[in-house]
């Protein structure tokens, strides 16, 4: 049965508003590198034109992409059925090249997941895939600029359900830290590396003070603090996001049917 991971500071602007009943679950897109597709072994860049024709499919069918803070706040208030999540996680320095324009062009937000103890790297956790730079420090503050929501990958991207306590306290506390530093805006949602989440890893990030987290499939986890997301690629036409934003809700309106039976 599901555990109920819902334990983050609410992302309600009006938090002594009596509590609404869930509607339909939030479909959150869950992107990475934007750019070359011709090498890309795990799978994890869109083009640029697949993007394009992927936001013209959100507008065509009424919904528009933003950031999960915007998400869930609307949600909050009862509203926001017509808001999809966008992700985009690593931050690969492709985002503002690419990504950015897009968005802008299309009027949606998005949340940016960033690695603040790679600035200026690249995507070294992936042996097989070719070397991505990610974004610099000046590269995070222009996409905050434009309005895009920065959220914390962790510092370096590891797998946090494997890491001891001192490793896992520091790369989900100080990332946090250290982004709301550098765009002088308070950080509210993380994503857990690889998506890989257990009970330990959701206190950790409660811990922190982060108000949401996204996962890839948390298993028996629910809430904001183990959002599932779904994954979009370059092969995912007009027709193949249909089907996986109808089996999405499918899926997790049966799960928000099923009890709790105990807090993290």
């Amino acid at each position: 049965m599901p555990v109920s991971a819902d334990l983050g500071p609410s992302l309600d602007p009006s938090p002594g508003s009596p509590p609404r009943r869930p509607g339909p679950p939030p479909w959150v897109a869950m992107y990475h590198s934007v750019g070359d597709c011709a090498h890309d072994p795990y799978r994890v860049t869109v083009s640029p034109h697949r993007l394009d024709r992927q936001l013209d499919w959100l507008r065509r069918r009424g919904l528009r992409g933003v950031g999960v803070g915007e998400l869930l706040a609307a949600r909050a208030r009862g509203t926001g059925q017509d808001l999809v999540g966008l992700t985009f996680d690593d931050g690969y320095a492709d985002f503002v090249a690419h990504a950015l324009p897009l968005l802008r062009r299309h009027g949606c937000g998005a949340t940016l997941f960033v690695l603040p103890g790679r600035l200026g790297g690249h995507n070294a956790w992936d042996p097989l895939g070719p070397r991505k730079p990610l974004l610099s420090v000046d590269g995070i503050r222009q996409a905050a600029a434009e309005g895009v929501e920065i959220g914390s990958h962790g510092l370096t991207h590891v797998d946090l359900t494997r890491a001891d306590d001192a490793l896992l306290r520091s790369e989900v506390r100080d990332s946090r830290a250290l982004l709301s530093e550098m765009t002088g805006a308070p950080v509210h949602g993380f994503c857990y590396p690889y998506g890989r989440v257990d009970r330990r890893t959701v206190e950790a990030v409660r811990q922190a003070g982060y108000s949401y987290a996204c996962a890839t499939d948390p298993g028996d986890l629910t809430g904001p603090l183990a959002l599932p997301r779904v994954h979009v690629g370059e092969h995912d036409t007009a027709w193949r996001l249909h089907l996986k934003h109808r089996l999405h809700q499918l899926h997790h309106l049966h799960r928000l049917r099923r009890r709790p039976v105990e807090r993290v």
